[in-house]
C-alpha cells in the first residue's frame, strides 16, 4: 500500500514535469488542462485509497485479522484498473492507439511485478488478467477503422491479443515468484519459531551456546573428545551460612551469586554444565573450542573473585581430554563433559579449603593460560583423593 501510493504520487510528479517541459512540442504531452487536472485528480484519488486501505489493514492486523478474499480481489482490480482510465483520458485528444503504445499502458507491468508483495499465485494471476482483459477491450475498442499504415498493425487481432497474453503471462510469472517467496518466507518463519520454542524450552535450564549447538546439530549432540578446561566454583561454609535463613533467603543468595556466575562464564565462552546448590560446574572448550579455553576460564575465574562479595567462594581449575556429548535415555537426556579431568577439576577446588586459596589451578591450565596466570604460585605436587599421582598445583588467590 505504502509502495502503491508513492507510485501514484511520483505518476502526478511526472505528469506535471512532462506537460511543462513538452509544452511546445508538436506532439505535447498533455494538451487540455482539463485532462491534466483529471489524470492527477485520479491519482490524488489513489494516494488517498491507497493510505486509507494501509490504515485499515494495519488496524486488522493489530486484532489478528485478514481482509476478506473478495475485497482482496477487488482492490486489485481497483488498482490495476487506473491504467486504463488514464489510458480513456489521454485519448481523448491524442491518437487511441498511440496512447495504447504510451507510458500508461507500460504502468500495467508496473502493478503485476507490486503484485508479488501479496505472496499470492492467484492475486498475481488475477492481476494479470485484469491488466490483459482491460488493455486487449481498450486495443480492439480505439482499432475500429484503422485499417490503414502502422495503426492498421497495432490495432490487428494479432498484434493486440499477443500483447495481452504477454501481461497475462507476466501474471503468472509474478504469481510463481509470489509462491516461492512466501514458501521461503514461511520456512524462515517456522525456523524462528522453532529456534524461539527452543531457546524458552532450554534457554534457561542449559547455556546459550549449548541451545545454539541443539539448533545447528539438532537435538542429537553427537558425544567427542575434546581438550576442555573445567571450572568448579563452591560457596564456601555454605551450610552454617544459610542455616538461620528463609527458604526465600536461601534462594535469593543463591540467585545472586549464580546470576553473576552466568554471565560472566558466558561473557568468557564457557558453559555452566551443572548447578550443584552451594556451587557449579563450568567447561571452557566444548561444546564450542575457541583455541584460548584455559586462558578464558582464567579469565572468567579471575573476574568471578572480583564480582561476588556477598560470599567466599572457592574456584578450581583443570585442563585435559574428555568426551562431550548428550547422555541419557531416549526420554531424557543431558549435555554433559566425562572424564578424569573433571573429576581432578572437583578435587582442586576442595584443595581451597586446605590451602586456605580462593582460586587454584593445575599445570596443565597454567601453561596455556599465558599472562592471564601472572602472580600464580606453586604449590608443589599434591596428592588428591582418588589419585595415586600427584598433580602440580598452583594458587592464584
Amino acid at each position: 500500500m505504502a509502495i502503491l501510493a508513492v507510485l501514484f504520487a511520483l505518476v502526478i510528479l511526472l505528469m506535471l514535469v512532462f506537460t511543462a517541459v513538452f509544452r511546445d512540442e508538436r506532439v505535447p504531452f498533455v494538451r487540455s488542462p482539463m485532462t491534466l487536472l483529471l489524470a492527477c485528480a485520479v491519482s490524488g484519488a489513489m494516494v488517498a485509497y491507497e493510505l486509507l486501505v494501509r490504515q485499515v489493514l494495519l488496524r486488522m492486523l493489530r486484532r489478528g485479522t485478514m481482509p476478506p478474499t473478495e475485497l482482496r480481489f477487488l482492490n486489485a482490480l481497483v488498482e490495476t484498473s487506473v491504467p486504463s482510465f488514464l489510458i480513456m483520458l489521454v485519448a481523448r485528444e491524442i491518437a487511441p492507439l498511440a496512447v495504447m503504445q504510451g507510458p500508461a499502458a507500460y504502468l500495467y507491468a508496473v502493478f503485476i511485478v507490486l503484485s508479488t508483495l501479496r505472496l499470492d499465485f492467484t492475486l498475481s494471476l488475477f492481476t494479470g488478467v485484469v491488466a490483459a482483459v482491460e488493455f486487449a477491450a481498450l486495443s480492439f475498442m480505439y482499432s475500429s477503422g484503422q485499417d490503414t499504415g502502422i495503426a492498421a498493425v497495432l490495432g490487428s487481432t494479432p498484434f493486440i491479443v499477443g500483447k495481452a497474453i504477454v501481461l497475462l503471462l507476466c501474471g503468472a510469472v509474478a504469481g510463481l515468484v509470489a509462491l516461492q517467496l512466501r514458501r521461503r518466507m514461511t520456512k524462515a518463519f517456522e525456523a524462528a519459531q522453532e529456534r524461539s520454542r527452543i531457546v524458552a524450552a532450554f534457554g534457561q535450564q542449559v547455556s546459550p551456546a549449548i541451545v545454539d549447538e541443539l539448533l545447528r546439530q539438532g537435538p542429537e549432540i553427537a558425544s567427542r573428545r575434546s581438550f576442555v578446561c573445567v571450572m568448579f566454583m563452591d560457596i564456601r561454609n555454605f551450610t552454617p551460612l544459610v542455616e538461620k535463613r528463609t527458604p526465600e533467603e536461601i534462594v535469593a543468595l543463591q540467585n545472586t551469586v549464580f546470576g553473576v556466575a552466568i554471565d560472566v562464564v558466558n561473557r568468557h565462552h564457557g558453559v555452566i554444565n551443572q548447578f550443584l546448590g552451594d556451587g557449579f560446574m563450568a567447561s571452557f572448550g566444548a561444546p564450542i573450542a575457541t583455541g584460548e579455553d584455559c586462558r578464558h576460564a582464567v579469565a572468567a575465574a579471575r573476574e568471578l573473585l572480583e564480582r561476588i562479595r556477598e560470599v567466599r567462594i572457592g574456584i578450581g581449575l583443570h585442563a585435559g581430554d574428555v568426551v562431550s556429548g548428550n547422555v541419557g535415555s531416549a526420554a531424557r537426556k543431558q549435555y554433559s563433559i566425562t572424564g578424569n579431568v573433571v573429576i581432578l577439576a572437583s578435587r582442586i577446588e576442595q584443595l581451597n579449603k586446605d590451602y586456605d586459596s580462593r582460586l587454584l589451578l593445575s599445570r596443565e591450565v597454567l601453561e596455556r593460560c599465558g599472562e592471564q596466570a601472572s602472580g600464580a604460585t606453586a604449590l608443589g605436587a599434591v596428592h588428591v583423593k582418588g589419585r595415586e599421582d600427584p598433580i602440580e598445583i598452583y594458587r592464584i588467590a
